[in-house]
């Protein structure tokens, strides 16, 4: 039986992130790739990847699965990687799974953990998991973030696998089972201000 090949890409920060994860869990090979970054990502996103692949000796349609980070995190960065993973999901006829930047960063490290990441404008992204299950996510501020105990996975705290191939290691655990389609995770409201125009006057010209 051929072995999975998982393509895991992450776009969610200031880098554009992907890896190649194929095999198993513990005895999988992994190829890496990562270059930050603030903006650019949408253009430098498939490039990555073909690097990536040609280095692993692996063409796309090898691939058995896509996984991708859906944020918390940059909001045009996010949308950029899971717009990419239902592409690529749907033209090769694989599965395409999300994963959270904060389940990613608590992968593999012991329980219970609280992942604290960056959110920007002085507060920070917070999810405890726990022996039995993560808790709710949330952002804090840095007087809130006084307040969090236990473990920590970020910010100086435990070192956690790079964030791509993090996210391959934990779509493979959730292979064969069914799961909703990638869609952006994110914990703040947008930034984008909506338009100081008017709207159109829609005419009813069935009524003139």
């Amino acid at each position: 039986m051929l072995p999975d090949i998982i393509l895991a890409f992450d776009t969610s920060a200031a880098h554009c992130a992907a890896a190649l994860l194929l095999g198993g869990q513990n005895d999988g090979r992994v190829w890496l790739k990562s270059e930050a970054m603030e903006k650019g990502q949408a253009e430098r996103l498939m490039p990555l990847i073909s690097d990536l692949l040609a280095e692993a000796g692996v063409v796309l349609a090898d691939v058995t699965a896509i996984a991708v980070g859906i944020g918390p995190g940059n909001f045009t960065g996010v949308r950029i990687a899971v717009a990419a993973a239902r592409g690529l999901a749907l033209g090769l006829g694989v599965p395409a799974i999300g994963v959270t930047r904060l389940e990613a960063a608590a992968f593999g490290l012991p329980r219970p953990v609280t992942v604290i990441e960056d959110a920007r404008r002085g507060e920070s992204y917070v999810q405890r998991f726990e022996m039995d299950g993560p808790g709710v996510a949330r952002i804090v501020t840095a007087e809130d973030l006084r307040t969090v105990e236990g473990a920590v996975a970020g910010r100086g705290g435990l070192d956690s696998l790079p964030i791509a191939e993090a996210i391959a290691r934990i779509a493979l655990t959730r292979l064969g089972s069914v799961q909703p389609r990638p869609a952006p995770f994110y914990l703040r409201g947008a930034d984008a201000a909506p338009p100081s125009d008017p709207p159109p006057v829609i005419l009813d010209l069935a009524a003139s």
